[in-house]
């Protein structure tokens, strides 16, 4: 084990190893009463019986809702001239049509990144634009009576362009004589680096040590590869909706599928210049998010929509809308390079990605500075690493947040290429990864030299010795037989990553508890449920710390009205954050119970212990009921209390989940045709407070990872439009075509966790890619660097 001897004095006390945790936050497994148990979801039944509302549900609440039709752009780079409405506004229904000249359209640029304030990301985007950049650029939005008469109207507006020259490619958009996207006062909020002569919307770079010298050593071999993703969708089942009405105060309210309820308030508010108090947020059951809805995407049409007509208005996007205008992930080319002694140490890692951020800079400098600060700091025994990022603007769909948020680049490329350098050495491809991955008691500098001054992280936790031992059992590693037909080959391989707990230094989670007479709680938690099961596992927090059980706690999230403030469902920060938060408000409600406990049974507080909905001496059995004490501190003859209390909880800790992931493939070497017989991953995620919720989470985000790795994304035509409109048309794996997927549970203890919880639902998102790459390697020796892995693309390097 590592620890921080060689650490400074001063290191060592702003890192140290031990950490001042609760006494009651280590328990054993055998005396946890609600975490680390199965329990049903808060959300099952009203899920499974059709009663869960999502926010289209919500128009049955009105009269009459108005419905949005938007007018995208057709070409994919020029100038809006005219806008012909005069056929629309004269069908029978049509309420209004919105122009960017609009009275009601804000000029202001801003960002539909929902991240923390101010945002890191360029304000270069406007509501409606006349300058559009891609093919589905919202230029003008019909509102209408009901969905069929807005989009008749839309379809017969006719829209006249100036046509620009545009860009597809990021490697040509990035040149001097590429097209430029965007001119002089059309970006306000620059991020660093930027150049956008050149297309590029930020440039970053970190290093630690030097990795030049290590390249030039002559005791070292030099080792690069490039490899490639694609554009994937989040391809939710629940598409993009927004209802936005005007209550009866004069305040405007939106139900709204978001991740994001609190970010949406805050920028809405500075887009259309209203107060902050007079927008209110409420987020419904979510279909899905997977990153996709971390983002202001539609709420602010759906807004200028209801202000316009002055009555409540649904915009739900279509289909085709979720691929093509909506939001993707990042597609990337990354450069890996490594010096490799002969005896297999690694004096030197760097990476380098062109990131291709579309029409828009929405996580653009976020998501691929994760590209290097989630993968490399795995290997934190490599003395000298580096990354370099260029994000350039194409005219191409937008990009933006999707689970993983940047770390599946950057794992395909690294993974992928540390088991070419072991390959080439003639070493296991595990063993080479030992020698140098992270242990307890490491210092992450990498982390710190990505994130800037403090946000080095100490390693308290790291289950990945055990990942591997167990997701090597499972596939069978050692074991490996070969099939009998002499043209079929069978191999193995794995891959390891880690991600992030939440953004050092940059995350806050607000809960209110309060106690009912009768003994039941009300947990507010400005925490955002997405389908996640966040909910619940709120409730197991609060139960374990209350001594209570979860059926008697109702929970409500995510009303900006109502609940506390919480910067909402990303960063794998939701158990971590707001669930601490709710962790430290029972504390606090607890505490108040035993005091009147204390009172009741005439005992001293230090000798009560909760368990069970009560209050018990230990010294002498007696106890109370949580009823009991409810009726008493509500109407007691003397003093009165009504029992309550919140909890905020912000850190600079972000610990990594770790896993380690296997792939068992059998491939046809004379026509490339290759079955994937069994996915293993191993996931260290600290304690699962729900472990049937954190498998779930595992499976389906190897699944997404999975995805990346076999199909074809969203692809663009030569205008850089989507070429995908429907499911039909887009290769999400079915269930038959899925292969096996067994998900493993590694328990460790993060001290920093509520319970010794850390995050669970992104990191298996990060590697199937490089894992099926190397096991097709491990078959039939051919590297496949570029997604998604096609029997073409193998038999093509079969015969070459």
């Amino acid at each position: 084990m590592s620890d921080s001897v060689g650490d400074s004095a001063e290191t060592a006390d702003a890192h140290p190893l031990e950490w001042d945790e609760p006494e009651d936050n280590r328990k054993p497994p055998e005396d946890r009463t609600a975490v680390s148990n199965r329990v049903e979801k808060v959300d099952d039944e009203k899920l499974v019986t059709g009663n869960a509302r999502y926010t289209a549900d919500f128009v049955h609440n009105f009269r009459s809702v108005g419905r949005v039709s938007v007018v995208r752009s057709e070409i994919p780079h020029g100038r809006v001239l005219d806008i012909d409405r005069s056929t629309a506004e004269s069908i029978d229904g049509v309420w209004a049509v919105l122009t960017p000249d609009s009275d009601i359209i804000p000029e202001s640029l801003y960002t539909s990144a929902g991240q923390s304030y101010p945002e890191p990301s360029p304000w270069d985007m406007h509501v409606l634009h006349e300058h559009v950049r891609y093919v589905g650029d919202p230029v003008c939005a019909v509102v209408a009576v009901d969905q069929p008469t807005a989009d008749r109207a839309a379809e017969t507006i006719e829209v006249s362009y100036e046509q620009y020259e545009h860009v597809v490619d990021p490697e040509l958009a990035f040149s001097s004589d590429a097209p430029q996207l965007f001119g002089p006062d059309e970006v306000d909020n620059e991020i660093v680096g930027h150049d956008y002569d050149r297309n590029r919307m930020a440039h970053i770079e970190g290093e630690l040590g030097s990795v030049s010298s290590a390249f030039e050593r002559d005791d070292c071999v030099v080792h690069e590869t490039t490899w490639e993703t694609i554009r994937q969708s989040h391809a939710n089942v629940e598409k993009h909706t927004a209802l936005a009405y005007t209550d009866e105060d004069d305040r405007h309210v939106l139900i709204t599928s978001t991740q994001v309820p609190h970010h949406t308030r805050r920028q809405l508010a500075h887009l259309f210049d209203i107060p902050i108090r007079d927008i209110r947020v409420k987020k419904p059951r979510v279909g899905g998010g997977f990153g996709g809805k971390q983002a202001m995407v539609i709420e602010p049409i759906a807004l200028a929509c209801s202000l316009a007509v002055d009555r409540p208005v649904l915009y739900e996007a279509s289909r085709r809308e979720e691929f093509g205008a909506m939001r993707s992930r990042h597609p990337m080319r990354v450069r890996a390079r490594s010096a490799v002694t002969e005896d297999g140490a690694i004096e030197a890692l760097e990476l380098y990605a062109l990131s291709n951020t579309g029409a828009y800079g929405s996580h653009g400098m976020t998501v691929a500075g994760n590209v290097g600060s989630k993968p490399l700091p795995l290997y934190s025994k490599v003395p000298n690493v580096r990354f370099e990022a260029d994000i350039v603007h194409t005219n191409t769909p937008q990009t933006g947040a999707m689970r993983g948020y940047g770390a599946p680049q950057g794992t395909l490329a690294l993974e992928g290429h540390l088991d070419v350098v072991a390959r080439d050495l003639g070493v296991d491809p595990i063993a080479f990864r030992q020698d140098h991955y992270m242990e307890v008691g490491d210092l992450d500098e990498i982390a710190g030299m990505m994130g800037g001054e403090g946000a080095e992280r100490r390693i308290r936790s790291c289950g990945l010795d055990e990942c591997i031992e167990r997701g090597k059992a499972a596939i069978g590693w050692d074991e490996l037989e070969q099939p009998d037909d002499p043209d079929c080959h069978r191999g193995v391989g794995m891959a390891l990553s880690a991600q992030g707990t939440g953004v050092a230094g940059d995350e806050l989670g607000g809960a209110q508890l309060m106690l009912n007479e009768d003994g039941s709680f009300h947990l507010h938690v400005g925490g955002v449920d997405i389908g996640t099961g966040a909910d619940t596992a709120f409730v197991q927090i609060a139960a374990e710390t209350l001594g209570c059980s979860p059926e008697t706690i109702i929970i409500k999230s995510s009303d900006t009205d109502v609940t506390p403030f919480d910067y909402g469902a990303y960063a794998s920060s939701t158990t971590y954050i707001s669930g601490m938060a709710v962790r430290k408000a029972a504390a606090g409600v607890r505490e108040r119970l035993f005091e009147w406990a204390s009172r009741m049974l005439d005992v001293p507080i230090g000798s009560l212990v909760a368990v069970d909905d009560r209050v018990r001496c230990e010294t002498t059995g007696e106890s109370v009921t949580f009823e009991e004490i409810g009726y008493e501190s509500m109407y007691g003859e003397d003093d009165r209390e009504h029992i309550m209390a919140t909890g905020s909880h912000s850190t600079d800790e972000s610990p990594p989940p770790f896993a380690a992931q296997f792939a068992d493939v059998t491939v046809d070497s004379t026509t490339g045709e290759f079955t994937v017989n069994q996915l293993v991953v191993a996931v260290d995620c600290g304690v699962a407070i729900n472990p049937g919720m954190a498998e779930g989470q595992i499976e389906g985000a190897n699944h997404m990872s999975y995805e990346l790795a076999v199909s074809d994304g969203i692809t663009v035509d030569a205008d850089g439009a989507a070429t995908v409109e429907s499911f039909d048309e887009y290769g999400l794996p079915s269930a038959t075509e899925t292969p096996p997927i067994e998900a493993i549970l590694v328990e460790t203890h993060e001290p920093t966790g509520p319970f010794g919880a850390k995050s669970v639902a992104e990191v298996p998102t990060n590697t199937v890619p490089p894992a099926l790459s190397n096991a097709i390697a491990d078959a039939v020796g051919v590297r496949i660097s570029s997604m998604p892995i096609t029997p073409a693309t193998i038999r093509d390097k079969l015969t070459e």
